[in-house]
């Protein structure tokens, strides 16, 4: 049983491991203030942010790039109430969501596409924040590089409570898997927060065809098909002028619920390297609630398990270090506290995936 537990600490670090030497293997990119030339939709799905949409289309208005150059597409998903849309200076356009499928979010995508007359289209959400050269960025970059797809960073503004601390951590390992994935030439995640491609390949790829019962997965099924399809196309863009900013969840049950959503589709993965990543994370970190558990029946010895806890806290910590410090310039709070807490959190999002549902948007999915 000690054996077992040590072999899959062993398994654990040595992927995580290839995460940080692949998080350092692809390379920050700065733009070069090239004259802009890319045209981009930015779709927007929602449902019932009348306190957020405002925000976020204020910080388009703030955006260091042509108004004729962008142009934004908000997605009604069936709100409560209609989003009265005030002027900008750039063009906006508000429509309805047409369901065909069980992912509210692909058929908002969808039914934007069929309005989109841009070369480029880049999603996120309506509770985010985009910094002022996100699109001159990202156009820089397209510029530079031959490439249909880009997935960029994502971050908390978080304020003061362990809630968002932990949820920070959380999210920094994801965006530290991410990266790492991308650097090892195996990428297989990626978030709709903020993820540009081509419209024709959307088109290309048939869209969201073959994984439209998923409720979510907007993001990670399409970019696995299209790494399938045009590996060399698809690019990470490691930029600190391109990190999406977004809100922490304001209660322990819906972060449960939007972990679970998230876990759920792990078994649909087309990508083999992100499936065994995701059973080795959860397989880590079940071995450390198990050694806990062994540890208060007295099956385990102390010195054992502070060892066991020590070489996973430690690899943990260089991937969350070196990722934080590209995502935010503040340092990780509570991170020992959180560290304690997220095997069990982690594991328990796992286990429920398999079996329970969950609320998004004020909608029950099953898992």
């Amino acid at each position: 049983m000690i054996f077992a537990l040590f072999a899959i600490l062993a398994i654990y670090i040595v992927n995580i491991s290839l995460l940080i030497y692949g998080f350092f293997k692809v390379k920050k990119y700065q733009k070069k203030d090239l004259k802009p030339q890319t045209s981009f939709a930015i779709i927007v799905p929602f449902r019932n942010e009348e306190e957020n949409l405002p925000k976020l289309l204020h910080s388009f208005s703030k955006l260091n790039y042509p108004t004729d150059l962008f142009e934004v597409i908000l997605v009604d998903d069936s709100s409560r109430e209609k989003f009265q849309v005030s002027h900008f200076t750039f063009h906006i356009s508000q429509i309805n969501n047409i369901r065909v499928s069980n992912s509210p979010k692909k058929d908002a995508i969808t039914t934007a596409m069929l309005r989109v007359k841009t070369n480029w289209v880049i999603t996120t959400d309506a509770d985010c924040l985009v910094p002022e050269n996100w699109l001159l960025t990202f156009d820089n970059y397209i510029q530079e590089n031959k490439v249909s797809m880009l997935a960029g960073a994502v971050t908390y503004e978080c304020g003061d409570s362990f809630l968002h601390h932990f949820q920070q951590l959380d999210l920094t390992s994801l965006q530290g898997a991410t990266i790492g994935s991308f650097g090892l030439n195996k990428g297989f995640m990626c978030n709709g927060a903020n993820f540009a491609y081509t419209k024709s390949l959307f088109e290309n790829l048939n869209g969201f065809a073959g994984n439209d019962k998923i409720a979510s997965g907007d993001d990670v099924f399409l970019l696995q098909k299209a790494i399938e399809k045009f590996p060399d196309e698809v690019h990470y863009l490691k930029a600190k002028d391109a990190i999406v900013s977004t809100k922490p969840t304001e209660n322990w049950k819906f972060l449960f619920h939007q972990r679970v959503r998230w876990a759920a589709k792990t078994s649909s993965y087309k990508s083999i390297f992100g499936k065994c990543l995701g059973v080795i994370v959860f397989i880590g970190n079940l071995s450390f609630v198990l050694g806990f558990l062994f540890l208060l029946f007295g099956t385990l010895s102390y010195p054992l398990f502070v060892m066991l806890a020590f070489f996973k806290f430690i690899t943990d910590f260089v991937l969350l270090y070196i990722t934080n410090r590209f995502l935010t310039k503040s340092r990780i709070k509570s991170l020992i506290l959180s560290s304690l807490l997220y095997p069990f959190f982690s594991s328990a999002v796992a286990l429920y995936s398999f079996f329970g549902s969950y609320e998004w948007k004020g909608r029950k999915f099953r898992s």
